[in-house]
């Protein structure tokens, strides 16, 4: 099992590796230019260039950009959003709020997701399970920030419910939590959608099994086999499709965090791109990858924990 790990954690940084190269090349060689103001002197402009190595062919830029992160452990300076700090520092100053909205909608994501695919596969074929598949199909099909948009539009301009934009001057936990339901929500949909879709398919599936049906004979009712077989087995396999959903849903808070003006990493990623400021973007690009490796790794080993057969499948017999 150490051996399947390490050989997994090995992958992971070889893969961080190729995906830092690459985020670097292409954000470099994008027509933007880092100092692109008109205010500054073409001396200052100078100066800039030559004290962040762009005055330098790309591939030495690369090189400085690695062994800076290597043995300095720098990342980088904000240029325009942050302007003269260093990139972690602004990474970490929106965290927070990212990392809120995020495990929230995870959160909420899991229980309305197996409550509402217990229903549509205890109701087969009946008008619940029809309406409960349509949202599914409408949550899986349809973008989260085309949900975030329709529940901005009607729930904050043609019925003032909720306010437009995130209030960052929110005092209360309460206020805050006001304007965080809409982001959430938006968030939660396709989550809900995946998770009820996988369990309608398992729970209905395993009850049309052999063993329940032994189960039933035995003198168990059908609710007692169902809660104590059914269910309980359906279940294990949704760890399989919960741990991924997390990147989902940071991909998703890309977009709606800039449609409510949340002040967190997704918001700020989409100014950074606009705004070409470079180290920031690639700061943030690679802070993302890590998050989708390390719940890759996550995956992987719990796969090998779960099933022997996949960590040995590599060993010769």
């Amino acid at each position: 099992m150490v051996k399947y790990i390490a050989g997994r954690i090995v992958a992971m940084f070889v893969t961080l590796f190729i995906i830092v190269s690459l985020s670097f090349f292409v954000i470099r060689l994008m027509p933007q230019n880092i100092f692109d103001n008109p205010e500054l002197p073409p001396y200052v402009v100078e100066i800039l260039e030559k004290k962040m190595h762009l005055d330098k062919p790309l591939w030495v830029q690369y090189m400085y950009f690695v062994r800076g992160i290597l043995y300095e452990g720098d990342w980088g300076t904000s240029v325009k959003i942050r302007p003269s700090q260093p990139v972690f520092s602004v990474i970490t100053s929106r965290l927070p709020i990212t990392m809120l909205i995020n495990v929230v909608s995870l959160f909420i994501s899991i229980p309305l997701g197996i409550a509402a695919g217990t229903i549509a596969a205890l109701r087969k074929n009946k008008w619940s399970d029809h309406i409960i598949s349509l949202m599914v199909i409408l949550c899986i099909s349809i973008p989260s920030f085309v949900f975030a948009s329709l529940m901005q539009y009607i729930l904050t301009f043609l019925v003032p419910i909720f306010p437009t934009l995130y209030n960052p001057a929110a005092r209360t936990l309460g206020q805050m939590a006001v304007s965080l339901v809409l982001p959430v929500v938006a968030l939660s949909l396709n989550p809900i959608a995946t998770v009820t879709r996988y369990l309608r398919g398992e729970l209905i599936e395993t009850m049309n099994s052999e063993y329940l049906l032994l189960a039933r004979t035995k003198g168990l009712t059908k609710a007692q086999a169902i809660v104590r077989h059914a269910f309980r087995n359906s279940c294990i396999p949704l760890a399989n499709i919960i741990i991924p959903m997390f990147t989902g849903i940071m991909g998703g808070s890309l977009v709606v965090e800039s449609i409510f003006s949340i002040p967190g990493m997704g918001g700020m990623m989409v100014n950074s791109i606009n705004a070409g400021d470079h180290p920031l973007t690639i700061a943030i690009l690679i802070f993302y990858s890590a998050v989708s490796l390390v719940t890759i790794l996550i995956m992987d080993i719990s796969y090998g924990l779960l099933d022997p057969r996949i960590r040995m499948g590599g060993e010769k017999q």
